[in-house]
């Protein structure tokens, strides 16, 4: 039975503000030990660790770092600005040299690592080799593409049938591809980036408007073959952070393409979210669970799904922009209330109670930053806040 949500509150812009400062200060606290490395994907007992730029995560960390930069700016803490504008150019070093050497890139997240690093970095500042580094980006993800069922493949050899699949996670990586054909004027990014989606919305999203985690495909003729999980509880079930990339997914669809269809989807995926949300409307790690079930939260789910709804809302009527404000206020509400940092004596993140990876009876995953922070979590969050702080331009 799906909530009401008349009698929530909505995060105020104090409330917004405040948020912020502890986030521009919990960051800059970081800095120190992550501006020649980076943050791993989740904490252990609430810090995280530094690791070197080799994992698919390490575009959040820097996406944090530049979020904080324009919220240093907005304030007019320039000291401030000037220091997370340093760490920021440190990393564009780190994704051009990561880049150019090919150093774990065989992999679809160039979207992740690169647009809220690098296309940031380069709306931000005008830095050349930022928009190099993006655009050689944009070239890798091309490789991933599968012209026999028209799709980027998200993990790896590109000939092996058990990973002929794309993933719904990867609507978030296609902007790239859209900002490369806009700086470079080439079409083919935004080629294949459509192709992608409208393969990716034919086949992932269910009848119910639940979504599949992953879907594959058959190698010789490219036909759909069967839709599968890695990271939910079950093949049937909907994992919360599935749910919430094809909610951001969808309206970076209809951003990008204009087209009316997307709208539908959206409302419905959304939908599917919110009917499926515990009484604070922060979800479990899968969508199968509610209020008094023994099972970890996922609030990265409600921080994603939050910026969706956001951005959804600049293309919308203005009753139904309002509706997805509201909404995405309240939810924001409870993940700041209840699931963020508050003292920076008991984490180095931003927000808790997150999950990466949960095992269960039914899936092959590893188990590990479960009930943590984790960078997409903590990125997004701030990226919520800052789009209801100020007109912000999406780095997506």
């Amino acid at each position: 039975m799906s909530l009401s949500f008349d009698t929530y509150e909505e995060i105020s812009g104090a409330q917004i503000e405040a948020a912020l400062d502890f986030g521009e200060s919990q960051i800059l606290n970081d800095l120190p030990q992550f501006t020649d490395k980076f943050q791993k994907a989740y904490s252990e007992n609430g810090f995280y660790e530094p690791i070197d730029n080799n994992y698919w995560t390490t575009g959040f960390w820097t996406g944090e770092v530049w979020l904080a930069y324009e919220y240093a700016l907005a304030k007019k803490k320039d000291a401030d600005a000037e220091k997370l504008r340093h760490t920021g150019m440190v990393h564009v070093d780190s994704f051009y040299e990561r880049i150019t050497k090919k150093i774990e890139v065989d992999h679809h997240d160039m979207g992740f690592l690169y647009s809220p690093s690098c296309v940031a970095a380069y709306k931000l500042t005008g830095d050349k080799k930022a928009r190099e580094a993006a655009i050689l980006a944009a070239d890798q993800l091309l490789t991933r593409y599968h012209p026999v069922g028209e799709f980027l493949q998200a993990w790896g050899p590109m000939d092996g049938a058990d990973n002929y699949r794309l993933i719904i996670d990867c609507l978030l990586n296609l902007p790239l591809l859209y900002w490369a054909s806009e700086e470079t004027g080439d079409e083919k990014y935004r080629t294949i980036a459509e192709k992608h989606i409208h393969t990716a919305v034919a086949n992932v999203i269910r009848e119910d408007y639940s979504t599949w985690h992953t879907f594959f495909f058959d190698p010789e003729t490219g036909a759909p073959d069967h839709g599968a999980t890695c990271q939910g509880y079950r093949d049937g079930s909907a994992w919360a952070r599935g749910q919430a990339w094809g909610i951001y997914g969808m309206a970076l669809a209809y951003r990008y393409t204009g087209r009316t269809e997307y709208i539908e989807i959206f409302k419905k995926v959304t939908e599917y979210f919110l009917e499926h949300l515990p009484k604070d409307l922060v979800p479990f790690w899968d969508l199968e669970f509610t209020d008094g079930d023994d099972q970890p939260r996922d609030s990265s789910s409600a921080s994603i799904a939050v910026c969706g709804m956001l951005e959804m809302s600049r293309y919308l009527e203005a009753d139904d922009a309002a509706y997805y404000i509201s909404l995405a206020k309240k939810l924001l509400k409870s993940v700041c209330d209840n699931y963020a940092v508050k003292d920076s004596k008991s984490s180095n993140g931003l927000v808790l109670h997150s999950t990466y990876s949960n095992h269960s009876p039914y899936n092959t995953c590893n188990h590990y930053g479960v009930d943590e922070c984790n960078s997409w979590g903590d990125y997004f969050y701030m990226e919520a806040l800052m789009r209801l702080y100020t007109d912000w331009n999406e780095y997506w």
